[in-house]
């Protein structure tokens, strides 16, 4: 990318202004707002979803992963495919059910249900486990292109969803420190998902199912959320009024 003026297109703030409200709107229903005084801690927490929300982000697939590979056929190195997906999908009817009767925002937990349930159905199809897994391979792709297409074109997503989230619009590309921070925030985001994607995509290709999964599971969570708090803390460092009466707790534990 080039430190040079912004390039002027007239098509671009229209889009980037519509793309931006979108992304934008997203991060501040997952609690990823810069304009809040709040905790890098607390905020890496909330994007999790709390304690409910990292169980109904691992637990299917914890379970699916623990049945199948308890119930491998040393012979025939097939588990039961019927009772990893119907214990899997079973949970998050569960979770989807406990926030719709608490009537706690379910939006999370549906999509939840329906990612978790067009998976499992796509492996009984098949009958092949490691397709229960396709989905989130998809996505991993998708989601990566899309990101390192939009910071080599200057159009960095994070910098859209920062700037509609602070009311900056696309102002943040006449400064070119905002351009230069947003520009690799946006390319450590498209390299998690490019890292998963190469990590999981051969996996899947030689049906390993267990470490499919379990590889899943960490490059998860755990690889997630400390790309969450070093993405809030640039973009405060950044908006530095936004968090100027934050106070960072002095526990490890709340970094």
């Amino acid at each position: 990318m080039s430190d040079d003026e912004p390039r002027k297109d007239a098509a671009g703030p229209a889009a980037s202004d519509i793309l931006g409200a979108a992304l934008g709107g997203a991060a501040r229903r997952a609690g990823l707002d810069p304009g809040q005084s709040a905790s890098t801690g607390h905020i890496v927490w909330h994007a999790m979803g709390g304690w409910r929300g990292i169980l109904e982000s691992v637990l299917p697939t914890l379970v699916f992963v623990l049945v199948w590979t308890i119930t491998v056929d040393p012979q025939t190195h097939q588990g039961d495919l019927w009772l990893a997906v119907g214990l899997s999908v079973g949970l998050a009817v569960v979770f989807t059910a406990v926030r719709l009767i608490m009537r706690s925002p379910a939006s999370a937990a549906i999509g939840g249900l329906v990612a978790t349930g067009a998976a499992a159905a796509l492996a009984l199809w098949t009958g092949r486990a490691a397709d229960n897994f396709i989905l989130g391979l998809v996505t991993n792709g998708a989601y990566g292109t899309a990101l390192l297409i939009s910071a080599l074109v200057g159009w960095p997503l994070i910098g859209l969803a920062v700037g509609w989230l602070m009311n900056d619009g696309t102002a943040w590309r006449a400064d070119r420190r905002k351009r230069r921070v947003f520009f690799w925030l946006t390319i450590a985001w498209a390299a998690l998902f490019a890292a998963r994607l190469a990590v999981e995509l051969p996996l899947f290709l030689t049906d390993q199912v267990t470490a499919l999964g379990t590889l899943k599971l960490i490059m998860g969570l755990p690889l997630f959320a400390p790309m969450v708090a070093v993405t809030w803390l640039a973009v405060r460092g950044l908006y530095p009024k936004a968090g100027a009466d934050v106070s960072e707790p002095s526990s490890p534990s709340g970094q």
